[in-house]
C-alpha cells in the first residue's frame, strides 16, 4: 500500500532543520497528534517513508491525517514546554492520555483565605494553598488529621459554620473537644491562628524536630511547675504526634526530598506509579495507566508523564526523581522543571530552589525502594487490564450493534445528544453532551438559553439544532478560508469544531423531525440522526413509519440510555441554576445602591434570603461596601416583599 501522508508531503526544503513542534491534522482541521523534534527535518521525513517501514499504530494517524503544519522554537526546552501545552490544548486522538486510578484525596490547608482552615479535598486545590499528599483513602487524613487537631487546633469549619459563630459570638463543639482554637470568637488572634497553620504545615512537611522538643520540653516544665493538668495535656499532645508519625513510612535515614517513578507496560498499554518522600518519610502516592496509542519507547513515556505530572503538582517538585531508566531529552527536561520550580516558590516553603536531577539508582535503599514501587505499578497494570478488557470489550460491542441497528456506514464514535429543558415554558434551556468511542467528553458538553421562554420543546430543539450546526458550518467555511485550520482554532468557532456521526434527540417523532428542520441543508449525509422516545425505548429513523426496538439488556441500549440521561441530567442541571440565579437576584431587584457587586457580598455573606431577612441592620452593615443607608433599604424592602401578599 501506498503511504497516505504522500499526498500532502511537504517539500523537504520548506522544513527547517531547527527544534520545534509538528500538528497533523484530520480533513475537519481537527489536530489528531502533535510531537516535538530537535530537528523538525528530520523527524518528519520519518513519516513520509515507504508505508512498510512504518509503525502500525503511526500508520493508524497517517490514515486519519490530512495535513502537517510546524511550529520553530530555539530551544528543546521550548519544544518541551509547546508540546505539553498543544497537547493539552487540542487532546490529540493519536497522543497518550494518562487516566488517573481513582481521585486521590489530599488533606489541604487553605492558606489563601484570610483564617485558613485544614480540610480534605480531591482535584485541583486554589492557588496559594497548601496540599499534602495524595493519600489512598481519605479516612487515612482524617484519621492523621484527629490525631493532629489535637496538638494544632485549627479551624476545619465551613465557611457558613465559622460566620454564624462569629455572628452569634459562640464557638461550635469542635472548640469544646479541644479540636479547634476558636478564631471565629476571638480565642486566640487570626495572627495566632496562623502561627497554629504554618506549624502545622512544617510538620506536614517533614520538620517533626522541632515540635516533638518542643512538647516534651512544655510537658517537663509543667510537671516540673506542679502544673500536672497542663503537664498531662501536653503528654497527650506528644502521643497524638508520635502515632500520626507512625502513619508515615520512613524511607531515607536523611531528610531528603525526592520522587519515585516506575512503569511496567507491554507494548500497547502501561501503568506508572508515583511515590513522594518528603523529609525522608513517604507522604504520598498515586497511579496513572496510559493507552500507548502511539509507539514509545520507556524513556519517552517518562518524558512525557514527568511533563504531565508535575504540571499538575508545580507546587511540589522535588530536586531529584528516581527513575528506572533516564527520560528521554533529561537535561532539557530538568531545565523546564527547575524553572517551574523557581516560579512557584510557596511550593518550596521556604527551602533554597535546587536543580531538578533524574537518577536511575544502581545500589542501595534507592534501589530497592524503586523496586517496592515497580511492583506496585505491576500490580496496578495486571488489575488495570482485567477492568479495561471488559469495559473496551462492551463499549465496542455496543457501538458495533448500534452501527447494525441503525444501518450506519461506520460506527458511531462520536455520539451527540440534545435535550430541552424548561419550567412551564419559563428559562428554556438546551443541553448537548458528547460520548467518542463510548465515553463522555465532557469537555465538548454545551448549554443553549433559548432566545424565546416559550412552552414549545419542537420549537426550542429545531432552534438548539439549528445553531449547533450553523457553528459547524462556520467552522468549515473559516477552515476552507484560511487553508491551513488557523482560523479555527478561535474560540468562538473552535466550540462546536467536530462533526458527529450520530445525533441522538431526546423525544420521539416530533422532535426529530424538528431537529431535521433545524439542521436543515446544514447537515450532512455522513451525519445521522434518530430520536429516542422515553416510554419504550424506541429510536425512530428519518423516514421509518416503525420504530428500531434494541434488544433488552444488549450493550447498544445501556450505551443510549446512559447518553440520553446524561443529556438530561445536563440540561436539568443548568436550568435549575438559571432558576435559583433568577430567583436569588430578584429578591433584591429594585433596591437603591444594590449593584451586581454587593449582591454578591450579601450572598456570600448570608447565603440565602432567608438569612438575610434575619439579619439586623448592624449585621448588613457588616457586609463591605452597605453603608447605614443601603442596610436600611435592604432591611425595608424585605421585610416589604415578606410581608406583602
Amino acid at each position: 500500500m501506498r503511504n497516505p501522508a504522500l499526498a500532502f508531503r511537504p517539500e523537504p526544503g520548506a522544513i527547517p532543520e531547527a527544534p520545534g513542534c509538528y500538528q497533523f491534522k484530520d480533513g475537519h482541521g481537527r489536530v489528531v497528534y502533535v510531537g516535538k523534534a530537535k530537528s523538525l527535518r528530520q523527524r518528519l521525513g520519518n513519516y513520509f517513508q515507504a508505508w512498510h517501514n512504518v509503525a502500525p499504530r503511526t500508520r493508524a494517524m497517517l490514515e486519519a491525517a490530512r495535513s502537517v503544519e510546524w511550529i520553530v522554537v530555539d530551544s528543546e526546552v521550548e519544544a518541551l514546554h509547546l508540546e505539553y501545552t498543544l497537547i493539552q490544548r487540542h487532546r490529540p486522538r493519536y497522543n497518550v492520555r494518562y487516566r488517573d486510578d481513582k481521585s486521590y484525596p489530599y488533606l489541604v490547608l487553605t492558606t489563601s483565605e484570610d483564617v485558613p482552615r485544614a480540610r480534605v479535598q480531591r482535584g485541583k486545590v486554589a492557588k496559594g494553598d497548601l496540599r499534602f499528599g495524595p493519600y489512598a483513602h481519605a479516612y487515612a487524613i482524617r484519621e492523621t488529621l484527629d490525631l493532629l487537631l489535637r496538638t494544632f487546633p485549627v479551624r476545619t469549619c465551613s465557611q457558613g459554620i465559622y460566620d454564624r459563630a462569629e455572628r452569634t459570638g459562640k464557638p461550635c463543639l469542635l472548640f469544646h473537644i479541644d479540636r479547634c482554637a476558636a478564631p471565629c470568637v476571638g480565642k486566640v488572634s487570626l495572627d495566632e491562628h496562623r502561627d497554629l497553620v504554618d506549624r502545622l504545615a512544617r510538620f506536614l512537611d517533614g520538620e517533626t524536630g522541632p515540635v516533638m522538643r518542643q512538647l516534651e520540653a512544655d510537658m517537663q516544665a509543667a510537671a516540673a511547675e506542679l502544673n500536672y493538668e497542663a503537664a498531662a495535656r501536653h503528654r497527650d499532645q506528644l502521643t497524638a504526634v508520635r502515632k500520626a508519625l507512625e502513619r508515615q513510612q520512613v524511607v531515607s535515614a536523611k531528610a531528603e526530598d525526592f520522587d519515585a517513578i516506575a512503569v511496567h507496560e507491554d507494548e500497547l498499554e502501561a501503568a506508572i506509579q508515583a511515590f513522594f518522600v518528603r523529609r525522608g518519610r513517604l507522604v504520598g502516592r498515586k497511579g496513572w495507566t496510559v493507552d500507548k496509542v502511539e509507539p514509545l519507547t520507556t524513556a519517552q513515556l517518562l518524558t512525557s508523564f514527568a511533563l504531565q505530572l508535575y504540571a499538575d503538582r508545580d507546587d511540589d517538585i522535588p530536586p531529584q526523581i528516581l527513575v528506572p531508566v533516564e527520560p528521554e531529552d533529561a537535561e532539557a527536561l530538568g531545565i523546564l522543571l527547575a524553572e517551574q520550580r523557581r516560579s512557584t516558590r510557596a511550593g518550596t516553603r521556604g527551602r533554597p530552589i535546587q536543580q531538578v536531577r533524574f537518577q536511575v539508582p544502581q545500589r542501595g535503599d534507592r534501589v530497592t525502594f524503586l523496586e517496592t514501587v515497580t511492583e506496585n505499578a505491576r500490580e496496578a497494570f495486571q488489575r488495570a487490564r482485567l477492568k479495561r478488557a471488559s469495559d473496551f470489550d462492551s463499549r465496542s460491542r455496543a457501538l458495533k450493534e448500534l452501527q447494525d441497528a441503525l444501518e450506519l456506514d461506520e460506527a458511531p464514535l462520536r455520539i451527540e445528544c440534545f435535550d430541552i429543558s424548561h419550567l412551564g415554558g419559563t428559562e428554556v434551556v438546551g443541553s448537548m453532551v458528547v460520548f467518542e468511542d463510548g465515553l463522555p467528553k465532557k469537555s465538548d458538553y454545551r448549554r443553549f438559553k433559548l432566545s424565546v421562554d416559550r412552552n414549545d420543546d419542537f420549537a426550542s430543539m429545531q432552534e438548539v439544532i439549528r445553531r449547533r450546526f450553523a457553528r459547524l458550518a462556520q467552522t468549515t467555511t473559516a477552515e476552507e478560508a484560511d487553508g491551513d485550520g488557523t482560523a479555527a482554532d478561535e474560540p468562538a468557532v473552535r466550540r462546536f469544531a467536530y462533526p458527529p456521526n450520530l445525533v441522538i434527540i431526546d423525544g420521539g417523532q416530533g422532535q426529530l423531525n424538528a431537529a431535521l428542520e433545524g439542521a436543515g441543508d446544514l447537515a450532512t449525509a455522513s451525519v445521522a440522526f434518530v430520536g429516542l422516545a422515553k416510554k419504550f425505548e424506541e429510536l425512530w429513523l428519518p423516514g421509518r413509519p416503525r420504530p428500531v426496538v434494541l434488544p433488552r439488556g444488549s450493550e447498544a441500549l445501556y450505551l443510549v440510555q446512559r447518553v440520553r440521561d446524561e443529556a438530561h441530567r445536563f440540561a436539568i442541571t443548568y436550568q435549575r441554576s438559571r432558576r435559583s440565579k433568577a430567583v436569588a437576584s430578584s429578591a433584591l431587584d429594585g433596591v437603591a445602591g444594590v449593584g451586581p457587586a454587593r449582591r454578591k457580598a450579601l450572598f456570600r455573606r448570608f447565603g440565602s434570603v432567608t438569612n438575610m431577612r434575619r439579619a439586623s441592620i448592624e449585621d448588613l452593615m457588616a457586609v463591605e461596601g452597605v453603608s447605614r443607608t443601603i442596610a436600611t433599604a435592604v432591611h425595608d424592602h424585605l421585610h416589604q416583599s415578606e410581608d406583602s401578599p
